[in-house]
């Protein structure tokens, strides 16, 4: 840390990411990513043409992309806002709806929320999840807060709320920004994008990182009502307006026109995610019902941390984290059939050692 670093900063607790390892080959089962490439449609958009005119800024309005996104959402241009990547999205609706009046998220979510509370210097409670891991919408009513961020499905438990228990929390707090993190939305749970011209007070995330198999472009979206669109687009015109290359749009409008391929690797997900639940379960696994592209899982006969790098040295990376709750869990992410066959081959190796 140099001498000149704000003291506003010098007690800042970074995100980590999941590691990306370049000393060997590693079958990655820990950052989320999604086992299949993109489609053949965004390979073609990305082509010579296009990286000539890489020369020229990107539109920041980014009005092609937005026009398609509210055509598959049944929402008006004015109710999309894009992104470099939704992490950018968090950043901003920290910034704007918590720095003066908090926020409160799970006490167990996604680690980003808790920096970007503490990076804008906003005041926030983190409610806890029960002992089945799951949140409870009760615990959510009439916070008083300016923002209350929740990801759904969550993460990293992968457990889901129904779209009337998102809605009752969205109700009971008409004067809090309630934003649904919807990474994982595409898995097999309910997406509350339906409820934006409801509630005005509805911001529903996306990204293009999981599902849509561009995590490297860099690409997220939103969609809430015209006036939230338009406090995420005086930051990012105040900040970053170009932020969206040239080519990460082209490839995003492409994955919206080839959305059938895009539906069918997630259904190759959910049925690797199932084949992985019911393999880990016979090892005496405890695993939660996720509805992500990811299993949560812990052994009694192995702790957490050893399995993880048990697994590590057989040149298989996941997740693991280190809070007390979740100490013996490690996230999983859901690959080819070939990824999570090699997966539970070397854990009943592990265990049989």
């Amino acid at each position: 840390m140099s001498r000149f670093l704000s003291c506003a900063y010098a007690g800042l607790e970074a995100y980590t990411p999941g590691e990306q390892p370049r000393d060997k080959a590693y079958i990655k089962l820990n950052t989320n990513e999604s086992p299949f490439p993109p489609s053949e449609r965004v390979v073609q958009a990305l082509n010579a043409d296009e990286v000539r005119d890489l020369r020229l800024y990107p539109d920041p309005d980014c009005r092609i992309l937005k026009e398609k996104l509210a055509e598959a959402y049944a929402l008006k241009a004015e109710n999309v806002f894009v992104s470099n990547g939704s992490d950018d999205i968090l950043n901003f609706a920290f910034m704007a709806f918590a720095k003066d009046r908090g926020a409160a998220f799970p006490d167990i979510s996604y680690g980003f929320y808790r920096v970007y509370a503490e990076l804008h210097g906003a005041k926030y409670v983190t409610v806890p999840l029960d002992g089945q891991f799951r949140i409870q919408p009760e615990d959510y009513a009439s916070m008083g807060r300016g923002l209350i961020a929740i990801a759904n499905p969550n993460a990293p438990t992968g457990l889901a709320l129904t779209l009337s228990q998102v809605e009752s929390i969205v109700k009971s707090n008409p004067d809090s920004v309630v934003l649904i993190d919807e990474a994982y939305v595409d898995f097999g749970a309910e997406s509350a994008s339906g409820l934006v011209t409801k509630y005005d007070n509805l911001l529903v995330v996306h990204t293009y990182s999981k599902s849509a198999s561009l995590a490297g472009a860099r690409l997220g979206f939103a969609l809430a009502s015209r006036a939230l669109i338009e406090d995420l687009e005086r930051i990012k015109y105040s900040t970053n307006p170009y932020a969206i290359n040239r080519l990460t749009l082209k490839a995003g409008v492409a994955v919206i026109e080839d959305a059938a391929y895009y539906r069918q690797n997630c259904r190759r997900i959910t049925e690797n995610r199932a084949y992985t639940i019911e393999a880990l379960r016979e090892l005496g696994f405890t695993v939660t019902d996720s509805m992500a592209n990811f299993v949560f899982a812990k052994s009694d006969r192995i702790g957490g941390e050893a399995l993880y790098r048990e697994l590590r040295q057989r040149g298989i990376l996941v997740r693991h984290f280190t809070a007390p709750r979740i100490c013996e869990y490690n996230r999983i992410t859901v690959g080819t059939r070939q990824d999570m066959e090699a997966l539970v081959y070397a854990v009943r190796d592990i265990l049989a050692k």
